[in-house]
């Protein structure tokens, strides 16, 4: 697995290229806003046809990481669903295959603003999480620090293309979406800079994780 290794508050983690999170001595593997039903919720609420597929995509990059670095933990860092209506009435081979990637490992979903209701089918369902010097959360509080966060799905501009990024600075860690159409806010929005010190990076995903000045 490709990635970038850095510490936050003394804990050592890498920054996966696939948008997800590793933390090694804790053997945690940590991904936020899935969107899983979003195409569902999508087309219930009028919207135009999405391709009904991105749920089975989302679910199988998910399984390739669980697969190769079998985590003891793995927490879904909120907004997992796009709604609570699109988890309950999610198709039965995505919850089959979910069901099996949850396995015997602890699975901790963070409440997130798009599903803020306990999920019924396993796993803990938790406003937010400390663990170690960490705290995980869905939406980042502006006064807080050791951090781990999601929910603003941070794009970052290479040349002539934006990619999806982690958002990093000596106080929290943004991730990107993981879930395949969500879409993506630029680091440039005033919402992130407000969040971001001065000398934040941008850990763009692809191929490779790559760090680059946060672009402001």
């Amino acid at each position: 697995m490709t990635g970038y290794d850095f510490t936050l508050a003394g804990a050592r983690l890498t920054a996966l290229a696939s948008g997800a999170l590793w933390w090694a001595d804790h053997r945690l593997l940590c991904v936020s806003d899935l969107h899983l039903g979003k195409s569902e919720r999508h087309a219930r609420c009028g919207g135009s046809p999405l391709p009904p597929y991105e749920g089975r995509d989302t679910l199988r990059r998910l399984e390739t990481l669980v697969t190769a670095l079998d985590p003891a933990t793995v927490i879904s860092l909120g907004d997992s669903f796009d709604d609570d209506a699109a988890a309950r009435t999610l198709p039965a081979a995505e919850l089959d295959q979910l069901r099996s990637l949850m396995g015997r490992r602890r699975w901790i979903w963070i409440e997130g603003n798009h599903d803020p209701a306990p999920v019924a089918f396993g796993g803990e369902t938790l406003a937010e999480l400390a663990c170690g010097p960490l705290t995980f959360r869905h939406i980042a509080a502006p006064a807080a620090s050791a951090e781990i966060s999601g929910h603003y799905h941070p794009k970052a501009r290479l040349r002539s293309a934006a990619r999806p990024c982690f958002l990093l600075d000596r106080s929290r860690l943004i991730l990107p979406a993981f879930g395949t159409y969500t879409g993506g806010l630029r680091s440039t929005a005033p919402a992130l800079t407000a969040l971001m010190a001065p000398d934040a990076l941008a850990i763009l995903t692809g191929p490779t994780a790559l760090p680059v000045p946060m672009p402001r």
